[in-house]
């Protein structure tokens, strides 16, 4: 096994935001293993010496190696220490059919999650056109972080016709939106989606934990009713160094 470089020199935890320091960790710790930059087959420095190097709590670090070895990305070998270990780095879910993120990630193996940063009912001139609705449509705007495993992966921004859903505005939608729509009488059928490549602003960049802008993948989304009312329009921001969408093309 070869030591990992200095990590000292590689993570950078902050103490002026919401997000846990075992968190921030993890988040830091699984981006430099998927980039490479922590080999597979390194081995990670011991719990008390990495927290003593970084100023952090033992239980800091102790939480963020056991969320990683959930994540399969280290294995703990006893007094050895913690091995990195050969994974995947970027997640490929298919898109052969319409799905929400919350089911993508079940299927991924991975536990979903989200953190509502904004649900309010308003108007918008250009969303609603969009919708092909009036000006002055009431619109609920929705704006969540979505997480695998607690780990960022999107920052999701979303609207949805709430004369089609009015019980939508009131709802708890930290979980899955489509199965309050269906709760509401509402199944999605259909939906046009565009992938294209963007760079984060300064605030999507500290969700996802990036010192720097990094390549993103921007996909926008209209879903419809079987009755062809559209009912949704994201814009959802994938964070690129994790993702890598699949596709399935047949003559």
């Amino acid at each position: 096994m070869s030591d990992a470089p200095n990590l000292f020199n590689l993570l950078r935890l902050r103490d002026d935001t919401a997000r846990p320091m075992y968190q921030q960790l993890e988040e830091q710790l699984a981006a430099l293993i998927s980039a490479g930059v922590v080999a597979v087959g390194a081995t990670l420095p011991a719990e008390r010496r990495l927290a003593e190097d970084l100023g952090v709590s033992r239980t800091t670090v102790q939480r963020c190696y056991d969320a990683l070895r959930r994540r399969r990305m280290l294995s703990a070998h006893g007094r050895l220490g913690y091995r990195v270990e050969a994974v995947e780095s970027r997640l490929k879910p298919g898109m052969e059919r319409l799905k929400g993120f919350t089911e993508e990630m079940r299927e991924l193996g991975r536990t979903p999650s989200s953190e509502v940063l904004e649900q309010d009912v308003a108007t918008d001139r250009s969303i609603a056109s969009i919708f092909g609705l009036p000006s002055a449509a009431p619109l609920l705007k929705l704006v969540r972080v979505r997480l695998g495993d607690g780990m960022p992966l999107s920052v999701e921004k979303a609207w949805y016709d709430v004369s089609a859903a009015p019980a939508l505005a009131e709802a708890d939608l930290s979980g899955s939106v489509y199965a309050r729509l269906a709760e509401n009488g509402l199944t999605l059928t259909r939906c046009e989606q565009t992938i294209e490549a963007a760079a984060p602003d300064e605030r999507e960049s500290a969700i996802f934990g990036f010192e720097e802008p990094l390549p993103c993948l921007l996909i926008r989304r209209r879903s419809y009713d079987g009755g062809g009312r559209m009912i949704e329009y994201v814009e959802g921001l994938f964070r690129g160094d994790a993702y890598a969408y699949r596709l399935t093309l047949n003559a």
